[in-house]
């Protein structure tokens, strides 16, 4: 069993940065896979990034690339999604997940432990 928790959401001006953070407790945290997803109201659940239990392999949701970076602590059990040059299009509930098997993973019924989330609201 792995338990995560996010913070660090909040309410930023389009174009402004926030950093989110996942920690990790339960089982041995660095052998896991983590991602992070999305929804805004009336939306689906969308795929934003995932890290590998490594670090050494990362994706992205086109969406996302080259203003969104994920990362991982393995010492600290923490994972992190920085956000940079963000959009009021990025307004939503924000959640990590985690999961050994690293299989499709942009789709959300392929992680099977989640996070509470924690909004983000972008004003333009």
């Amino acid at each position: 069993q792995v338990q995560l928790v996010e913070s660090g959401g909040g309410l930023v001006q389009a174009g402004g940065s926030l950093r989110l953070s996942c920690a990790a407790s339960g089982r041995t945290f660095d052998t896991y896979n983590m991602a992070w997803f999305r929804q805004a109201p009336g939306k689906e659940r969308e795929f934003v990034a995932a890290i590998s239990w490594t670090g050494g392999t990362t994706s992205y949701a086109d969406s996302v690339k080259g203003r969104f970076i994920t990362s991982r602590d393995s010492a600290k059990n923490t994972g992190y999604l920085q956000m940079n040059s963000l959009k009021p299009e990025d307004t939503a509930v924000y959640y990590c997940a985690a999961d050994r098997s690293w299989r499709a993973a942009t789709m959300s019924a392929s992680w099977a432990y989640w996070g509470q989330g924690t909004q983000v609201t972008v004003s333009s």
